[in-house]
């Protein structure tokens, strides 16, 4: 990389979010942008986790860019390896490649005031950009608990999401911590092998059957042929997900037949009645994410799992303590224990006009404009950001929706013209914020009684979009200027900010609404 290069747009991050936003910028016309990877090759968290049995719980013709369809998914759920050749074929068929710098983890980008950019420093050098797309996705940093004494255990430590390959689970007696999708898939792939599994189990998971199946010849033929009916199919997968959402965010109650549903799928496999009553949740099902499995509980019935319904507490030697004091003898630990979403490293790597970083200005809790944009922060876009998460559907379509608002916004740049850039108005972030957390309220996920992921230290959730895929499309349609306030540069370097009446800022405040509320 060459010694403070300078770049249009800048992204960070090559799985879905970076992928598509390169793909996007191209079919812009923008050419001048680069892609920093930190890691050797393009996946994301679908390079990062190659754990035993990982797969998608989203159907695999709805967890694809609707720009570059693929007729061949082997599976009706696509396992890990299938999305990270997905991705990999479409960063070939967009040739994207030449945009992309390996190796290239970001340390620090820091807002030039006078220049009207971003500095960049990565581990291979300094660049800076116009632009800075933030695509590293909130999955992409292991989060492990602080576990005294784990630094003694004389065994085998790691994280589901940097699996040791070269460890060899085999007759060995493994630890596995925490409950969460990428436990249950875990658990039934190395039960098998192990000599003994002990699952530590602070909450159950509410957990349905994966109607998973092969993809046969036929279908895949007939999609390659018909190329409308792979449109088709993803259309019905998307439409039966969009009529479900309304439970989650407005009618929680309805989800009680699901629980139902959901119990007799236990008790199907788990016939003793002690492991039972250990494994039902006492919260309302889909206020944490609802799990997909058919051998999560046949492998925890098996003689050789143990499930511990309590968090582990402390490591003394080899011996591990769960928090009601239930010890057992290990080899290995596998932390399946989640990432940092609320407080995301990169946060910490983004300096912005005051010359505060990303984390103390989200001090407060994480907000961004129609989960975009951050107060003090011009020409910075993320994409996955604050509230566009999901508990119901595909990922895909909120990036894809993020995108077209990404699109709209080198749009506005141009027609401003000129060196100029664009920063959030706090009083925008804060009516969308409010309105977002209002509708909130109401959903599953803050009323269901538990504690998830999605929630951040003081309690407040700012990881879920509280509606559909749809609504949050017509959100993120265009860029609103009443909700930027416009910065250019002048001559003498100093920089200039467009701003309206205060009458006008207000109106364009109460613009910010959350489309369906």
């Amino acid at each position: 990389m060459t010694e403070h290069e300078h770049v249009r747009v800048a992204v960070i991050g090559s799985g879905f979010g970076g992928l598509g936003a390169a793909v996007r910028l191209r079919r812009e016309g923008v050419t001048d942008f680069v892609v920093l990877e930190r890691a050797d090759s393009v996946g994301g968290t679908w390079r990062d986790n190659s754990y035993p049995g990982c797969a998608c719980d989203v159907p695999s013709h709805l967890y694809s860019f609707s720009f570059a369809p693929n007729a061949d998914w082997p599976r009706t759920f696509s396992g890990q390896e299938h999305i990270r050749a997905y991705l990999e074929h479409v960063t070939d068929v967009f040739r994207l490649r030449p945009h992309i710098r390996f190796n290239s983890e970001v340390k620090m980008m820091t807002w030039d005031g006078e220049k009207l950019c971003w500095v960049i420093e990565t581990s291979s050098g300094t660049l800076s950009a116009d632009l800075v797309v933030s695509a590293t996705g909130p999955l992409s940093d292991p989060k492990i608990p602080d576990i005294p004494g784990l630094d003694s255990f004389p065994g085998k430590v790691f994280h589901s999401a940097r699996w040791d390959h070269d460890y060899a689970l085999r007759g060995k007696r493994v630890a596995m911590v925490g409950t969460g999708a990428s436990a249950i898939q875990i658990v039934p792939a190395i039960q098998p092998e192990v000599e003994r599994l002990t699952l530590f189990q602070r909450t159950p998971p509410w957990v349905m059957p994966r109607v998973d199946r092969p993809i046969s010849g036929a279908e895949r033929a007939l999609h390659r042929a018909l190329p409308f009916t792979t449109q088709a199919r993803r259309g019905l997968l998307w439409g039966i997900r969009e009529l479900q959402t309304q439970a989650f965010t407005k009618r929680p109650n309805e989800l009680v037949l699901v629980e139902q549903l959901a119990k007799r799928n236990m008790a199907r496999a788990i016939k003793d009645p002690a492991l039972r009553a250990r494994l039902t949740p006492d919260y309302r099902i889909g206020c944490k994410r609802i799990l997909l499995s058919r051998t999560y509980y046949p492998a925890l019935a098996q003689p050789n799992v143990d499930v511990v319904a309590s968090g582990l507490s402390e490591v003394r030697g080899s011996t591990v303590v769960a928090a009601d004091g239930t010890t057992a003898e290990v080899d290995a630990i596998v932390f399946g224990t989640g990432f940092h979403v609320t407080d995301m490293p990169i946060a910490d790597r983004v300096v912005g006009a005051d010359g505060r970083t990303l984390a103390e200005a989200w001090q407060g809790g994480m907000q961004a404009l129609r989960g975009s944009s951050a107060a003090g922060f011009p020409n910075w876009v993320t994409i996955i950001g604050p509230n566009t998460g999901l508990g119901t559907s595909s990922m895909i379509l909120m990036i894809e929706s993020q995108l077209n608002y990404l699109a709209d916004y080198v749009r506005q740049l141009d027609v401003l013209g000129g060196r100029v850039a664009l920063d959030a108005r706090p009083s925008a972030v804060s009516a969308w914020n409010r309105r977002v957390q209002e509708r909130m309220k109401r959903t599953v996920w803050n009323t269901g009684g538990c504690t998830s992921w999605y929630m951040d230290a003081a309690g407040r959730n700012t990881t879920i979009w509280p509606g559909t895929t749809a609504e949050f499309r017509k959100a993120t349609r265009r860029v609103d200027l009443t909700e930027y306030e416009v910065v250019r540069a002048q001559a003498n370097n100093k920089t200039e900010t467009e701003t309206e009446t205060e009458t006008e800022t207000e109106t364009g405040t109460e613009q910010a609404e959350v489309v369906g509320a």
